[in-house]
């Protein structure tokens, strides 16, 4: 059964799941024994920040045959890439979930999320409103340019190590080895830890 998503004066509307993303849950409930994890990066230099984060936290939530099992705590990112200075610092944070979904259809509601809070994509390494990453599922590992698993650069980009570790100390990035190793040899420079601020996990 589908749940009624989340509305509010803070979170747009995610539009509902295409029939046949969810035909493709149907099929995955009855194929699969049980659900498959999968790890999702979320990032943001764009208007209210943290309220950005929470909506799309809602809206992984609110997606038939996926549930969110961990929500790490957020860290300020220096955005990558640009003259310093030049956009706001990102805030990010790592979700754990669980999913009946098959990746392809994970990354279709992934931009579906991303395009519901106003996404643009005009520029690499542009500023955003967010950023929706499947960092990794399961044990799978692709080289199709259309979702690259895990995720290219995710073994050394801190940002989505140091919040990974912090909900998931024994996690393993496919093909890269343990998260705890990779992030003690990348640098931690310009990602601070926010303990100021705090995202909720779904009830």
């Amino acid at each position: 059964m589908t749940r009624p998503f989340r509305q509010g004066h803070s979170d747009p509307t995610v539009q509902p799941v295409p029939a046949s993303v969810v035909e493709k849950v149907d099929a995955a409930d009855t194929t699969l024994h049980n659900p498959q994890w999968a790890v999702i990066s979320l990032g943001s230099n764009l208007g209210n920040r943290l309220e950005t984060l929470q909506g799309a936290v809602d809206a992984l939530e609110d997606t038939p045959g996926v549930r969110v099992k961990a929500v790490s705590p957020v860290y300020e990112t220096e955005p990558w890439g640009v003259e310093p200075g030049s956009q706001p610092s990102y805030f990010n944070a790592v979700v754990v979930l669980k999913t009946t979904l098959p990746p392809a259809s994970l990354l279709e509601r992934a931009h579906a999320v991303e395009e519901a809070f106003h996404r643009v994509r005009d520029e690499r390494w542009g500023p955003r409103t967010l950023d929706v990453d499947i960092v990794a599922y399961a044990d799978v590992t692709s080289d199709d340019p259309r979702l690259t698993l895990p995720h290219p650069r995710a073994h050394e980009r801190a940002f989505v190590l140091a919040p990974w570790h912090d909900v998931d100390p024994r996690a393993q990035l496919p093909g890269r080895g343990t998260v705890a190793e990779l992030l003690s040899t990348i640098t931690r420079a310009g990602v601070t830890h926010r303990q100021d601020l705090e995202l909720r996990l779904p009830e």
